[in-house]
């Protein structure tokens, strides 16, 4: 069988598009570096089980159902809307064609001729494939600093779909915008860094689907073009990507840190080392590796602060924060999967098990519709339905799952099977010149067995591999009922090469948990606790009458195994739990993937055992929240008492009102002699409060569900119009002194709502409304 480019992976595989069988396509240009593990195509693995339920979610509910022409529109009528806009429809064109691969759904191969036939239609004569005005090109223009960026993806959505179908089109597109690349930048030419952001490294991202594009047409120029793009980061004011990460070996000294670029260059290192037989190329990512797992790596399985790597164990958990960015989380997996397919080390693919199980399944809706661009440890998820790079992204990182569950490999000139999955779930390959199906039944995630079965029409000879991750260690292994000792090898158990007839079994037995993982750095004196490779949260919306998750804390080995779960159920598993005041009380814990799934408030790290816990405090974060109108944007209803100032609520519903307020109510009785209010955000259609009438009022409770009583204003609110902010941006304090101390059953501030430049509707936003 042939080799075949499945971007960014090269796979084996036979498909069929629509009702015509499509031949894979060799490669014109041999590895100079073969794989140590081969990945095999979509379609010749299934999955079942937990992880099963959330690929084809992603596949059912969101590429399929995917709105098309807002991705095209910018391609057919420039300039498009956003300066990012561009990158979309290639991204959903590589995901697409890896789900379709693995599903077979010809709805699905329908609408990917439609997007791949439009957006060719579309490409300029010259070969540009962009959504920018001419004057505003391959440079670093105002709302327009994303050109090759956006061919970048063009390309990799463009070969994938070429390399399954056959599509000459495709493939011609992609030669096109790639020789006006060429044209354009290169020695004596104009520097590619000039057009790209973040020391250039958006622009010489690049670097990956010009390797590839090599490796599919043999074209010399394309790598020649990818070597002289290696050669720009040592450029004056380059990003030296190579060189300060063979010198200082930190992501966050290297160019400015920004994580979804870096990761991406690096992958496009992976291809380039791969294409040439450069193993030198190599050393620079593996140290970027080992630095981002000792020191920037979330438990949850992704990195970045604000988008950027930054100093040593700097991992806070709040929203505010924007941690572990979904573009981040899939190409920090991508990285992964690329140095496993170069050295076959297990390491690796632990990494894409973590990062699968928790982050990038936390940033999908269980639903597979909506994502959560930047999943906190702590506080609340919001899912967006809207056009952005993260949405994008995350169906990407699900499409290649299936990919990263079985492998192949050479186990001393014979071929050998890596299982690295313990999902119920199969796989058809040839192994040992037979065409040899093995399917696994699992009682993964309940249960630490799993029994794979041989199916081949004639005996095969091959190894096997099975992963053993940390967690699942110790690892026993019976082969047709005897036990087998078997060595471990680079985190494999090997078992040796023999000849397996139809009908043979392999019985695994491991262990799931739970574990108890103590917190370091800024999370001391906490503690998370797993399931095999699954991070657990407290979720408060799944533990009505407990105390919030700030108030409860470990002890050890407090949680048992999940009763029953079918795939499209949710785990969840029981804890004993303590409390200040109700002593140890039986709780829920869900996986991170699960949590807050319903907008209820979560957290990952809870109070270690053996440490007090925080008692209750007679403020306003244990009151209950309210507003006077909820907002219709899922990814701005936060929280107003949850100690995260960036979790901002509004009000906004689309219409005008007289009067917006922000209340919190409490069952006992607290004293309080100051209110702060905090502004959440600044927005050109509002967002803030119309001072003009007068300033925010400051009202109490004083009797459960009482009447409010206004008790003082925010003299320090400035003087804001219902059009103009006087300044504010987001995050400001403003207090109100209370004549005395006075007991109290609820705090709100109540104002009226600022129109900005839309006078059709009017709304206000809070940050946080604090009482000392």
């Amino acid at each position: 069988m042939k080799a075949l480019l499945l971007i960014p992976v090269i796979i084996v595989a036979q498909m069929t598009l629509a009702a015509a069988p499509i031949q894979p396509l060799d490669f014109r240009a041999p590895a100079g570096m073969p794989d140590a593990a081969q990945v095999l195509s979509p379609a010749d693995i299934q999955l079942d089980g937990w992880l099963g339920a959330w690929v084809l979610a992603s596949a059912t509910n969101r590429l399929m159902t995917a709105d098309l022409e807002p991705l095209l529109a910018g391609y057919r009528h420039k300039p498009g809307d956003g300066p990012w806009i561009g990158e979309a429809i290639g991204k959903w064109l590589h995901a697409a064609t890896l789900a379709w691969a693995y599903t077979g759904n010809p709805a699905l191969c329908k609408r990917l001729d439609y997007a791949a036939s439009e957006l060719i239609k579309a490409q300029e004569a010259n070969g540009y494939l962009g959504t920018y005005v001419p004057e505003k090109r391959f440079g670093l223009h105002e709302g327009a600093e994303w050109d090759v960026w956006s061919h970048k993806y063009c390309l990799l959505g463009l070969l994938t779909y070429y390399q399954f179908t056959g599509n000459e089109p495709a493939l011609n597109a992609c030669r096109k915008a790639a020789d006006l690349l060429l044209r354009t930048f290169g020695p004596g030419k104009k520097s590619i860094l000039s057009a790209g952001t973040h020391v250039g490294m958006a622009a010489t991202s690049v670097l990956e689907p010009m390797v590839l594009l090599y490796r599919c047409t043999g074209d010399e120029r394309y790598l020649d073009f990818a070597r002289y793009i290696v050669k720009s980061w040592d450029e004056p004011n380059g990003p030296k990507i190579i060189q300060t990460l063979l010198t200082v070996k930190q992501v966050n000294k290297t160019a400015n840190g920004k994580a979804y670029e870096l990761l991406s260059n690096l992958a496009g290192l992976c291809e380039l080392a791969r294409a040439t037989g450069d193993r030198q190329l190599l050393n620079p990512v593996l140290n970027a590796w080992q630095d981002i797992v000792s020191k920037r790596l979330y438990l949850t399985g992704s990195a970045s602060r604000a988008e950027v790597f930054t100093g040593d164990y700097d991992l806070p958990n709040q929203r505010s924060a924007k941690i572990c960015e979904t573009c981040v989380t899939v190409t920090w997996m991508q990285l992964n999967l690329q140095l496993l397919r170069l050295t076959g080390d297990a390491k690796f693919a632990n990494q894409i098990e973590t990062t699968l199980y928790n982050h990038l399944a936390a940033a999908q809706n269980p639903d597979g519709d909506d994502l959560c661009p930047y999943p906190p440890l702590e506080g609340f998820k919001y899912y967006e339905s809207g056009i952005n790079c993260c949405h994008s992204s995350g169906p990407r990182g699900m499409a290649l799952a299936p990919q990263t569950a079985y492998l192949k490999a050479k186990d001393n000139g014979e071929d050998a099977l890596l299982v690295s999955t313990f999902e119920t779930s199969s796989v058809t390959t040839e192994l040992g010149g037979q065409p040899v199906a093995v399917a696994q039944q699992s009682e993964f995630p309940l249960k630490g067995e799993s029994w794979l079965k041989v199916k081949s029409g004639k005996p095969a000879r091959f190894a096997v591999r099975l992963r053993v991750p940390p967690w699942a260690s110790p690892l026993s292994v019976k082969v047709n009922g005897t036990s087998l000792a078997v060595a471990q090898k680079d985190g494999w158990a090997v078992i040796l090469a023999r000849e397996w007839s139809n009908g043979d079994s392999i019985e695994l037995l491991y262990n799931l948990g739970p574990k108890l993982v103590l917190g370091e750095h800024s999370n001391s004196g906490t503690a998370a606790m797993t399931w095999g490779p699954f991070v657990l949260a407290y979720d408060e919306k799944r533990n009505p009458g407990l105390p919030s998750a700030r108030r409860v804390g470990f002890q050890e080995n407090s949680v048992q195994a999940p009763g029953s779960f079918e795939p499209g159920q949710f785990l969840e598993f029981s804890s004993q739990l303590r409390t200040p005041s109700q002593g140890l009380v039986k709780a829920a814990l869900a996986p991170f993937a699960d949590a807050g799934r319903d907008r209820g408030a979560y957290r990952v790290w809870l109070t270690t055992p053996g440490v007090a816990l925080a008692a209750p405090k007679a403020d306003l974060t244990e009151g209950r929240e309210s507003r006077s109108r909820e907002c219709i944007l899922r990814d701005l209803q936060g929280s107003i008492n949850d100690g995260d100032t960036g979790s901002l609520v509004v009000t906004y519903d689309g219409q005008k009102a007289d009067e917006d307020w922000f209340a919190v109510t409490v069952a006992e009785p607290i004293e309080v002699k100051r209110v702060t209010f905090v502004h959440g955000k600044t927005f050109h259609d509002g967002g803030w409060f119309d001072a003009s009438v007068g300033p925010p009022q400051v009202q109490a409770q004083m009797t459960q569900g009482g009447k409010w009583v206004t008790v003082g204003v925010l003299k320090d609110y400035p003087a804001t119009t219902a059009t103009s902010p006087a300044g504010l941006t987001g995050a400001e304090r403003f207090t109100c002194q209370l004549p005395q101390t006075t007991k109290v059953f609820g705090v709100r501030v109540l104002g009226k709502p600022a129109s900005g430049d839309y006078p059709q509707a009017a709304f206000s936003s809070c940050g946080g409304l604090l009482s000392e």
